[in-house]
C-alpha cells in the first residue's frame, strides 16, 4: 500500500468525511443500533451493500475506466436523493483536497468533467494518481464505508473505541468485483429521514 493511499484512508484527511455518519445517526435515533452487537450487524450489512458497490466503482475508476460513465452508473444505483447528495458532497471535497496535495492532469480532468463526482469515483481516480492498484482502491472505498459510521457510533453512543475497532477488525471486507448493484433500502430510508430531521449532529 502506497503512502498516498494511507493518507486517503486516514480519517484526519481534511476532506469532510468526519461530518458524515453513513446512516448511523438516524439508526441510533431509531434504536436500530444501540450496542456493539447491533453495531456489528449494521456495519456488516452496510459493507455487503453500499461498501461492495463503493469498492467496485472505486476499483474501476482507479483502473482508468471513463469516470463520467461510472458516475452515471453509480448514480443509478443510489436510489435515495439524500444518499446521492451526501456521496457527491464527499466526492467534491475529496477531489478539492486531492488536487492540492497531489496535483495531476487526471484530477484536473476529473474536476472539469465532474465537479462533484460520487465519492468512490473521486477516490478511485485519486488512488490511481498516488500509485495504488484497483484492488487497493476498492479496499479503501470499502474501509471508508464502515469506518465513518463506526466512529459516529462511538460519538453517539459512547461506546468503547477499542471494542468498536475490534468489531471493524472482524468484518469480512469484499473484494472489488465488477460493478455490483446490491440494494440497501433501509440505508435509503434512514438517509431520507435523517435529511428531514430538525436536529442533526452529522450532515448525513
Amino acid at each position: 500500500m502506497t503512502p498516498g493511499l494511507l493518507l486517503l484512508t486516514d480519517s484526519r484527511l481534511p476532506a469532510g468525511s468526519h461530518a458524515h455518519s453513513g446512516g448511523m445517526e438516524q439508526a441510533v435515533k431509531e434504536r436500530l443500533v444501540h450496542d456493539l452487537a447491533s453495531l456489528e450487524a449494521f456495519l456488516a450489512g452496510r459493507l455487503r451493500t453500499a461498501g461492495a458497490i463503493a469498492a467496485g466503482f472505486a476499483a474501476q475508476a482507479c483502473a482508468g475506466h471513463d469516470p463520467v460513465e461510472l458516475d452515471a452508473e453509480l448514480d443509478a444505483r443510489t436510489a435515495a436523493p439524500a444518499q446521492r447528495e451526501a456521496a457527491r458532497t464527499q466526492g467534491r471535497l475529496l477531489l478539492r483536497v486531492a488536487r492540492r496535495i497531489w496535483p495531476s492532469p487526471s484530477l484536473e480532468e476529473l474536476a472539469g468533467l465532474l465537479p462533484s463526482p460520487h465519492h468512490p469515483i473521486a477516490l478511485g481516480v485519486t488512488a490511481a494518481v498516488v500509485g495504488a492498484t484497483p484492488s487497493e482502491a476498492g479496499a479503501a472505498a470499502a474501509y471508508h464505508a464502515v469506518t465513518g459510521p463506526a466512529t459516529a457510533a462511538v460519538r453517539l453512543l459512547g461506546l468503547d473505541p477499542v471494542a468498536v475497532h475490534r468489531v471493524l477488525a472482524t468484518l469480512d471486507f469484499p473484494s472489488p468485483d465488477g460493478l455490483p448493484a446490491a440494494s440497501a433500502p433501509l440505508l435509503d430510508l434512514l438517509a431520507e429521514r435523517h435529511r428531514r430531521s430538525p436536529v442533526r449532529l452529522f450532515v448525513s
